[in-house]
């Protein structure tokens, strides 16, 4: 995987890498079949969580996800480095948006793993008792 470049230097920032891993991973799951419905939704204040994508499936389900990128699998890959606590904050920030969206639909939490050799669609990854 080729990491995006600055023009003026060697390396992208790590926000323009990361946004660069939420397009493959946004590219990715529309090919799959899921329709868009936030992207980086943040939670107000101090503590919140992000959730990097929110997508609906064609059931219904809405799907909060986590993307993930990282240069090997070394220490486990992209997908493993969602700790716990970095479960609870998804989960806060995903009950959160439900809050603001009507009942609440049937949901999943996912992991996109954007790695060198490819992307790794992980469904239902976790759930919201984290």
């Amino acid at each position: 995987m080729e990491f995006p470049r600055r023009k003026d230097g060697p390396a992208a920032t790590t926000r323009q890498a990361g946004n660069a891993a939420e397009d493959r991973a946004l590219a990715y799951l529309r090919a799959g079949g899921l329709q868009l419905l936030a992207r980086n939704y943040r939670t107000p204040g101090r503590g919140g969580g992000e959730i990097d994508l929110i997508m609906r499936d064609a059931a219904g389900t809405v799907v909060f996800v986590e993307v993930r990128q990282r240069a090997s699998r070394d220490f486990g890959g992209a997908a493993a480095s969602v700790s716990p606590a970095k479960q609870r904050r998804i989960v806060f920030a995903a009950r959160h948006y439900l809050l603001h969206h009507g009942a609440p639909p049937p949901c999943r939490f996912d992991v996109v793993s954007v790695e060198a050799d490819g992307v790794q669609w992980l469904r239902a990854a976790f759930d919201a008792a984290a």
